[in-house]
Formats: C-alpha cells, structure tokens, sequence
C-alpha cells in the first residue's frame, strides 16, 4: 500500500505544512516578490491581479494530463518560493518492498505538480510583459505631460516677466506721481500759507475798515436816518442769515415739531369741525324754534290785537249800555216824580207806574247781563295779557339763547381760522425755510410724480411696483420702487402720488413762480419715459380748468401777481418765445413761416434763411438769434400762443404712446419790473421745459424717422446725463456743448437760477426697468450743486433781448 504522504493531493495554496505547524497565506514571500526585479514596488500588487486573473483564465487543454477534475482545481493555484523549491527538492520516496505502480503513481503526481508550477511560470512571464508593456506607455504619457507642463510654465514664467516688467514701469510711473504730488503738496502748503497771510492782512484792514466805517455813520447818523435805517435791516438780515445757518442743523428736529403741531392742529381742526356741524345743527334747530316762536308771536300779536279791537268795542257798547242805564235811570226819577207828582195831583196813574215799574226791572236785568258780559271779557283780556307776557319772556330767553349760540358759533369761527391761518403760516414757514436751505446749498430741487394707472396698464399694478413710506422722515417725501422682489428706496423734496392733482402739485411750486416777478431766473423742466406723464404735467389739458398743467397755472399766477402789484407802484412788461429742439435743430414755434404751411422738418435750421444760434452773455443770460419774441399783456393772449405752439410741434405715434413727444419744448418769459416809487427795475426770467421722453428701441418699436427721432432724443438726454454727473463730481470740465439742449440749460444748470426737476413715472411693471434709471438719474440731479440764485436788480434800462436764464 501507498503511503499517505504519497497518495495525498497537491498542497493547497493557502496553507503550508511545516512539521505539524500551517503557515497563512498573508504570512508567505510569493515567488513573484522573489523573482521579479525590474518592476517597482507599487506594480507588484497588479501584477499579483494580473497572475491571479491569468490563473482564473487556465486552459483546459494545458492540464488534459492530469484529469479535468484535478485540472479544475489546480487553476487557480500560486507557488511561493519555499513551496517551488520544496517542489524541486522533493525526493520519491517509498519503501523498497512497494510495488512499481504505486512508485509510478507517484511519480504521476510529481510530474503533474511540476507541470502546474510550470505553467504558473508561463502565466507569471506573461503577466511580466504585459504590466511592463503598460508601465512603458504609462511611462511615455507621464513623460509626454510632464513637457507640455515644462512648456505651459515656460510660457506663464514669460508672460509673468512680461507683468513684472509692466508693475516695475508702473511703479516707477507711481514713484514719480507721488513726488510730484509730493512737491505739489509743499507747493500748495506755501500757496496755504501766503493766503493765510493775506487773509490775516485782509482781515486787519477790514477791521479798520470798519472802524471808519462806523466813525463814518456816527457822523452821518443824524442826517442820514433813513439810510441808518436800512443798514439796520442790513445787519438784522445778517443776522437772519447767521441764525438760519446755525438752525439748519436742527431744522430735521424742527420739522418733526411742526409736523406734531400739525397734526395737532389738524385734530383740533377735525373737533373744531365736528363742534361747528353739531353747533350749526343745534343752530339751525333754534333757528327753527325761533321761527316757530315768532310765528306763534305774530298770531298771539293778531290775537291781541283782535281782542283789544274787540275790548274797545266793547267798552263802547258798554259805555252805551252805561249812557243808556244813566239815561234810563235819569228817566225813571223823572218818572218817579212825576208819579209822585201824579200820586200826589192824581190817583190815576197806577197802571202806569206799574209798567214803568216792569220797565225798571227789565233794564236792571239787562244791565246785570251786560256786567256779566263784560266781566267775561275782562277775565278773557286778562288772560290773553298773561299769554302775550309768556310769550314774550319766551321769546326774549330764546332770543338770549340764539344769541349765546351765535356768540359761540362766531368763537369756534374765529378759533378755526385762526387754526387754519397759523396752518397755513406753518406750512408757508416750512417752504421757505426749505426754500431758503435749498438756495443756500445751491441744490436742484427735484420733485417725483407718479402718474395713475391707466386701463391699458392692467389692474392693481401701481400698488406692486411702487409703495410710498408712512414714516415721519420720509412722509411725503419718500417712494420705493421694487423689482423682482427687491426694494429699492429714493427720498426727494416731493413726492406726489397717482392721486395727486394739478392743483396739488401747482401749490408746491406756486412760490418758485413767484420769484420770478421777484427779479430770479426760474427753470421747471420735466424729465421720464415715454408716456410717464411728463407732457399732461407741464401742459394738462387746457380745455378744462380741472386739469389745466403747470405752464398755464403759473402764467396765470403771474398775471395776477402783476395786477395786484401795481397798488405798490409795480408795472411790469412780458415776453414769451417758444422752440424746440427737434433732432438736434432748433425750431422756432411762433414764426409765421410755420403757419404758412411750410415743411419746417425739411429746413436746416427750422426756417428758411434763419439761422438759430444759442449766445450766452457776460451775465449768464442766454439769448437765440432770429427767434420771434412777443409782448403779452393777458393770459389769453398766452393761451392763443400756447395753442399755435401746440399745433406745430412735433409728435408722432409708438408702440409706447399714442402722441409721444418727439422734440424737447422750452417755453420762455421774460419779465421786466419797474417801481415807479423807488425807482427799482426787476428782471426775472420764467423757463418751463418739456422733455421729451427716453424709449428703448426694441419696446417702441420705433423705425424710419422714427428711430432717428428715437435716436437723437436719446443722445441728448445722455448728454444731460454727462453734464449731472460732471456736475454732481464737480468735475473741472462739463461738457455742456454736446447738445444743444444741455448748451441752452446750462445757466439753469450751472449758473445761478432757481431750478426744479419733475421726474416722473409709470406705474406698468413692464417700465418698471425705465422708472429705476429715472429715480436714480433724479437722484444724482438732487445731489448736485450750482451757483447760489441772485436777484436781478438794476436802475438802467434794460435790454430788450430775450434771455433764458
């Protein structure tokens, strides 16, 4: 028999017996670790894979010599180093008495065994090949990327040279800006010093300058006391003005007392109202009674009349009845004696004297009837007296208390204009501090209007797009615009909702409109989108007196003004032009060519042979050649004007408006004051501009001359956007001569008028893009500063010329 150590089966590959100990797998030297010697250390596990994967993968035809059972389960066998030499070492062993088949088995299974650790060496060549065949061309990759990256640091190592050269030439640029800053600053640290040094002499001489100033008006105080009394005013504005400086710092503080104190008022107001309702209730009540007492009066008056009427009656019946018992009574004693008498002569006369004696007693009971009667009448007299004497205390308390009630009504009458006047005074007070403030500052004032919502708009979209803040800071003054959910807030000088009125926006400038007779050059110019309400603002609509706009409400003011100023000695010449800037041309509205049917768009200038330059004088007047100018003495006169001017501008139809204004309108006048009294002359200067509005191409739809139209509008409200911001920078240069419009508007903007901006909005959300480019331009308006206004005064005649401020 076999042995058992002959006849056991190949050793497995995961176990080693050594003696009786088995050794793990994890703990064995693979003979590939062994042998293999070109690969590094990090491709021995995949050539480990690759053995393991080529052992998954065995032929069956290589292992056909040792069965298909055994073949199968030596296919995934490994060798480590000890077991092939173990292998190689091994010796047939057997006892000498074992039969040749039993040494022959064995030596099947030797060879089968050396056949398998063979084959695993073929499979272990190949697997070599192949992972150096791959470490090879990952070797040529690594390398081919390895000078591309040489090649891009190559390329970013010159490009950085090249970036280091520009900062060193940048640097060396700065070095020299900063010394010459630097000498600069020495420059203007001496320039400092001999100013201060001139100020310091200025002031000495000023001090003594004064001193023989004041010497001088102590000499001249007794003789000159008018004039005394004017350098007191003098002083005394002087000191206004001083204190006025010092309250702009509290004016915020201020204004939220007034507006308390308004709102106060504005309750007291609402009682003093309701009060003045009840009283005039209960007074209508009492005027009701006191015409019902009076009535009730006139008929008791009747009464008595009626009853005395018939109480005299009555006494003169009774005064008959009287004569006619005296006389009855005288007869009956002239009977009486005569009966006597007859007794005495006759004893006959019996029947007679009785029936006289009938008589007697039926005259006696007559006159006790007629007393009865006038008793009656008497108690009834007495009566209606005691009525009438009610009647008349009735009348006399209710009188009394008519009169308490009239006395009250008249109180509460007084108390409430006395609350209104000093309402009134307060809000003026406001303005003109606000006014003044502004003036001092030199700012442009900027008033926000947002028009209503049109049907054409959709519903509810203003309450989406545009909100108006209920705080005390910005009451009034403040709006927000949102936009896909964010809000934006603006605060300007005035902000008038889609529910304000022409009305209610005149009033807020009716002031500004004033300075104008006051001898100040005024511009109201109107800024915003196409269909924003900018036209229906300056112009309304004539026909009603509702809707009137701004230019026809402030010619009437000024009309009136005038008027009403000549009690004072004031007499006062106007007058007015009107143009357009119509695709950067000049067009005159009131020349004569234009209504003679002319196509003014065709001309170079506007007119033929007129050439329409813009001039601006030495005192900041601006004047247009060949412009028609007309005296106006009434505002109907203006209204023709205003209509002719309206038939011939420009305006054409887009996607955005209906009549959309194609040109820029300025309507102009001049007003020319002269007092009589003083000898004082005056020359204010009214500018009122409609702009026209900004579209976008692609929402107006605008093509042929309407896209040039488009076009030139757009390039001169950029220009006026250049010439703000250049403004609000206070930059060196502004370039005012871009376009015409910001060469015809620059004493306006940078001189020194009064100047007011209307921007105004739509409520669409589909412009909800314009309006934030329309806030925001207003705003950076409102942050710029020009020139502080001067009054305009002179005793020279003045120029006939028409100037636009």
């Amino acid at each position: 028999m076999a042995s058992r150590n002959q006849n056991r089966p190949p050793r497995s590959p995961f176990t080693k017996k050594d003696g009786n100990d088995e050794v793990p797998l994890d703990k064995r030297r693979r003979i590939g670790a062994g042998r293999m010697v070109g690969p590094p250390l990090a491709s021995r596990g995949r050539g480990r894979q690759a053995f393991s994967e080529v052992n998954s993968r065995q032929d069956v035809t290589a292992t056909s010599d040792v069965g298909s059972g055994e073949g199968s389960e030596c296919g995934t066998v490994e060798f480590t180093k000890e077991e092939v030499e173990a292998l190689l070492n091994e010796k047939l062993k057997g006892k000498k008495l074992d039969p040749l088949k039993v040494k022959l088995d064995n030596a099947i299974d030797y060879i089968k065994r050396l056949k398998l650790c063979l084959k695993w060496f073929q499979q272990v060549e190949q697997n070599h090949v192949l992972e150096k065949e791959k470490l090879q061309s990952s070797i040529e990759a690594v390398e081919k990327k390895c000078t591309d990256t040489e090649l891009e640091m190559k390329n970013k190592v010159e490009e950085l040279n090249v970036i280091i050269l520009d900062l060193r030439k940048t640097i060396s640029s700065l070095e020299d800006r900063v010394a010459k800053e630097e000498s600069d600053k020495l420059d203007a640290i001496e320039c400092h010093r001999k100013e201060k040094e001139a100020r310091v002499a200025s002031e000495k001489l000023q001090a003594s300058l004064s001193a023989q100033l004041e010497k001088t008006r102590q000499e001249k105080l007794a003789a000159e006391q008018k004039a005394a009394s004017f350098e007191d005013m003098y002083k005394r504005g002087q000191e206004y003005n001083v204190s006025l400086q010092q309250y702009n710092g509290k004016l915020q503080k201020d204004n939220e007392t007034i507006s308390e104190s308004l709102k106060r008022v504005e309750m007291e107001k609402l009682t003093i109202v309701e009060n003045l309702s009840n009283l005039r209730c209960h007074n209508k009540a009492l005027q009701d009674q006191l015409a019902s007492f009076k009535a009730s009066q006139d008929e008791v008056i009747k009464q008595k009349e009626s009853l005395s009427n018939e109480l005299r009656c009555l006494r003169v019946e009774l005064q008959q009845v009287r004569d006619d018992r005296d006389r009855q009574v005288t007869q009956m004693q002239a009977l009486t004696a005569e009966i006597v008498k007859y007794k005495e002569f006759t004893g006959k006369s019996c029947a007679e004297l009785d029936n006289l004696t009938i008589k007697s007693n039926a005259l006696e009971e007559t006159c006790s009837s007629q007393r009865e009667h006038i008793r009656t009448l008497q108690h009834q007299l007495t009566a209606a007296n005691e009525k009438l004497k009610m009647a008349d205390l009735s009348a006399s308390e209710t009188r009394t208390e008519f009169e308490e009630q009239k006395r009250t009504v008249c109180e509460l009458q007084e108390r409430l204009a006395d609350a209104e006047f000093q309402l009134i005074e307060g809000e003026k007070l406001r303005k003109k501090l606000h006014n003044t403030i502004l003036e001092l500052k030199g700012n442009i004032r900027v008033f926000c209007r947002v028009r209503p919502v049109l049907p054409e708009d959709g519903v509810g979209t203003e309450a989406t797009v545009i909100a108006y803040p209920t705080s005390t800071e910005t009451l009034g003054r403040g709006i927000d615009l949102v936009q896909s959910g964010q809000r934006y807030p603006f605060t300007f000088d005035k902000v008038f909702s889609h529910e304000a009125s022409q009305q209610d926006v005149f009033v807020e400038i009716s002031q500004l409109v004033q300075s104008a007779l006051d001898g100040y050059k005024v511009c109201i110019f109107a800024y915003g989108q196409t269909g924003s309400g900018k036209t229906y603002t300056m112009m309304g609509r004539p026909e009603t007196s509702v809707q009137k706009g701004l230019i026809p409400r402030s010619l009437e003011q000024i009309f009136q003004t005038s008027q009403s100023l000549q009690a004072q000695g004031w007499k006062y010449k106007m007058q007015a032009s009107m143009l357009e800037i119509y695709n950067e041309t000049i067009r005159d509205l009131l020349s004569t060519n234009r209504s003679s049917g002319l196509d003014m768009s065709r001309t170079e200038n506007g007119a033929p042979g007129k050439q329409y330059t813009i001039k601006h004088d030495v005192n900041g007047n601006t004047h247009v050649s060949d412009l028609t100018i007309v005296d106006v003495c009434s505002i109907n006169e203006i209204s023709s004007l205003l209509q002719q001017a309206a038939h011939s501008r420009s305006v054409g139809r887009t996607q955005m408006n209906e009549q959309s204004s194609r040109s820029h309108f300025v309507f102009t006048l001049r007003i020319s004051g002269v007092n009589e009294s003083t000898e004082q002359q005056v020359q204010g200067v009214l500018n009122l501009i409609d702009l026209a509005g900004s579209e976008r191409l692609s929402k107006s739809g605008s093509t042929g001359d309407r896209l040039k139209e488009t076009q030139a509008i757009n390039k001169s409200l950029s220009s006026l956007a250049d010439v703000i911001f250049a403004l609000a920078k206070k930059e060196d240069h502004v370039p005012f001569r871009n376009s015409k419009l910001t060469y015809l508007l620059q004493p306006c903007l940078g001189g020194d008028s009064k100047t007011l901006m209307f921007v105004n909005i739509s409520p669409d959300p589909s412009s909800v893009g314009e309006s934030l480019c329309s806030l925001r331009f207003a705003a950076r308006v409102n942050s710029c500063e020009i020139g502080i206004p001067r009054r305009q005064t002179t005793v020279k005649p003045m120029d006939n010329r028409l100037s636009y401020g």
